[in-house]
């Protein structure tokens, strides 16, 4: 499978809420319909390989958590293998956003997330770049400042997750 043709990102950027202080520096993106799965029977292998391909691993699958979390040591993909969701992302004062199969969010360490709803066949796979350590914050305040000290440290990634070196988010990221 190939990614469907590129089209430049949704991009957005959250403020810090005092409980989930996003990323200050990076957008969060949305790459919409980035993947097309016409005539595929296993979406979630071919939403993997694409990852893979691309150097982000750690991979896994579920939903999306009911719960506002963030990680403030890694950077994360999504992308929706099948059905719908709901997601709010940027914390209590962040966007509502309605996502769909094919879709992909990158969402920069400290990017705060949270499923509203989703269809009964909602199906992510999300994965991480090489550099960087998976952590689950949940927007305590005493989190709050060891997360802005460790959101800063997070390297760059090298490759976009879905478009590879020369992809959007390499550039988004590096201005």
């Amino acid at each position: 499978m190939q990614p469907a043709p590129l089209t430049e990102p949704e991009s957005f950027s959250f403020a810090d809420d005092g409980s989930i202080p996003n990323n200050p520096k990076l957008p969060f993106l949305i790459f919409r319909g980035a993947l097309d799965f016409k005539g595929s029977a296993n979406p979630e292998a071919l939403v993997e390989k694409t990852f893979a391909a691309n150097q982000w691993g750690e991979m896994w699958r579920n939903g999306i958590y009911p719960y506002v979390h963030y990680h403030s040591r890694t950077h994360e993909v999504m992308g929706l293998a099948r059905g719908r969701a709901k997601v709010r992302f940027g914390g209590q004062g962040g966007r509502e956003v309605d996502l769909f199969a094919g879709d992909v969010c990158v969402l920069p360490a400290g990017t705060g997330h949270q499923g509203l709803w989703a269809s009964p066949d909602l199906m992510v796979i999300g994965a991480y770049p090489p550099a960087g350590t998976y952590d689950l914050c949940r927007g305590s305040k005493a989190e709050h400042a060891k997360a802005i000290v460790a959101i800063a440290e997070v390297p760059l990634p090298a490759t976009d997750p879905v478009y590879g070196p020369a992809g959007p988010l390499t550039r988004l990221w590096r201005r």
